[in-house]
């Protein structure tokens, strides 16, 4: 019998009281617009992103969980300790009674989400009100319960931020590596490299300019938004709108960002059709002159970024790059075969910092998914007595000797 059976049948037998989340905790707001935050300021600023800017000025000091209030990141919750500022339409809770703030945030990663999107008042822009927090619903074991729990799923996302700490380094050392070859230096042992416009060595294009008439099926449209998975993009244009295209992708095409986000690159690899929006460059670079994998990683590398970054209009809402200015960046490069090598050494250290199947990545993922399951069985098994069926992913079925040794 493990020490979370023992203290549920001799604390709570019989199963818990539920709580709203307003009899637990005080709930406001803050009460500043979000471009109030400013570079380098001294405390953090939560609006409605995931991650907190920066302000010089704080109005609360305590301990806080923070709930994004409309947007995209609807729901998205952060915890902080110590001084700190929130956007107005940021809720911030704190004063907790009857229950331990890291059990409620455990609580409310599983389940909050759905009971907004539930509950959610739906406009163009989505967001949460204080009467639906008020109004959510927590099962409140007794505190020698809620400490063990805490202390077990504390466990699976410790390991979790230590994979993700060595991750980070990983992907670092890849990006001082790929800056260290694109510099070249010794790398080329002799040879020679030379430099060129871009629009020298490859033709420049910009998608529709038109506002899409989107349809429940056709030809996938991308835009900024799709630049990480150009083929996993749930809009679509009809085809008759497709054919006004003049110029369409095809494989060793290389998309890049120039809206909104500008140099963050994709190579089209497949022979299928896509529609894109004016926020993506379509480059199709000459393959007798320049490597398609090669321009990539230099159009990303610290180079290409200080090209672009010259002629980026970092002033305009959203900040961009004009398709003409594009193509007058300029890009070193050595022979074609130095190239290859350049850009095949670079893809097999970029899957290792990013590939889901491998390394890292995969095990972040599955230990992710083991948090997640261990998280809603523990706080079912506190809220009822009753373990939810075992999950079958075979990810979530690997387990460690140290996260065996965490339910105990």
């Amino acid at each position: 019998m493990s020490r979370l059976d023992e203290l549920i049948q001799e604390l709570c037998p019989n199963g818990v009281e539920y709580k709203e989340l307003g009899e637990i905790c005080e709930i406001t707001t803050g009460k500043l617009n979000a471009n109030e935050k400013i570079d380098d300021g001294l405390y953090p600023f939560f609006t409605c992103d995931k991650l907190p800017f920066r302000i010089n000025k704080y109005a609360f000091n305590t301990s806080a969980i923070l709930i994004s209030g409309n947007g995209s990141q609807v729901g998205h919750l952060n915890s902080y300790e110590g001084k700190f500022n929130a956007y107005q339409r940021t809720y911030v809770l704190y004063e907790f009674k009857f229950v331990e703030k890291q059990y409620l945030l455990h609580y409310m990663r599983s389940y909050l989400k759905p009971y907004i999107i539930l509950n959610c008042k739906k406009g163009s822009v989505p967001y949460i009100t204080l009467p639906m927090l008020e109004n959510f619903k927590i099962p409140i074991p007794p505190l020698p319960i809620q400490r063990e729990i805490v202390r077990i799923l504390d466990s699976f996302t410790e390991l979790t931020a230590e994979l993700t700490a060595e991750l980070t380094a990983r992907k670092k050392q890849y990006e001082f590596y790929r800056d260290e070859l694109l510099s070249f230096g010794e790398i080329i042992k002799g040879g020679s490299t030379q430099s060129s416009k871009l629009c020298e060595i490859a033709l420049i294009y910009d998608g529709t300019h038109k506002t899409p008439n989107y349809k429940n099926s056709g030809i996938p449209f991308i835009s900024v938004e799709n630049i990480n998975d150009i083929y996993g993009s749930k809009k679509f244009i009809s085809k008759e709108d497709y054919d006004l295209y003049k110029i369409t992708p095809q494989i060793n095409d290389l998309f890049m960002t120039r809206i909104g986000s500008v140099g963050k690159c994709a190579i089209v690899t497949k022979n299928v059709d896509l529609a894109y929006y004016v926020s993506l460059a379509l480059i199709r670079p000459n393959n007798k002159i320049i490597d398609t994998g090669y321009l990539k990683y230099y159009i990303e590398s610290v180079s290409g970024t200080k090209e672009l970054s010259k002629r980026t209009l970092h002033n305009a809402v959203p900040i961009k790059i004009n398709k003409e200015d594009i193509g007058k960046i300029k890009i070193t490069y050595p022979s074609l075969d130095i190239q290859k090598k350049i850009a095949s050494t670079l893809d097999n250290f970029d899957a290792i910092c990013s590939d889901l199947n491998i390394g890292l990545p995969a095990e972040i993922e599955a230990r992710q998914k083991q948090y997640e399951y261990y998280r809603d069985a523990l706080l079912t098994y506190a809220a009822t007595g009753k373990i939810i069926p075992r999950q079958t992913d075979r990810q979530t079925d690997r387990q460690t000797d140290r996260q065996t040794s965490m339910m105990r």
